[in-house]
């Protein structure tokens, strides 16, 4: 499931490390020293994500993927 959502990667100066998020699970982020560690610590993060929300009973966003050519 989560390989379907949106990720965005990113350079942060201020961090020092790149930065990965899923922008429609709330507070799912990751750093990482490259582009490709960010982006496993984010699978690891989101799967715990969903695995507290489904714990808690909160609602799971469904992915909404990115249009083709934007």
């Amino acid at each position: 499931m989560i390989e379907r959502y949106e990720v965005v990667i990113w350079w942060s100066e201020e961090d020092g490390s790149y930065l990965a998020a899923i922008p429609e699970l709330p507070g799912c982020m990751a750093d990482g020293a490259t582009r490709q560690k960010a982006l496993a610590n984010l699978e690891v993060i989101a799967n715990e994500w969903v695995d507290t929300a489904v714990a808690e009973g909160w609602p799971i966003p469904e992915p909404k993927g990115h249009p083709v050519g934007v």
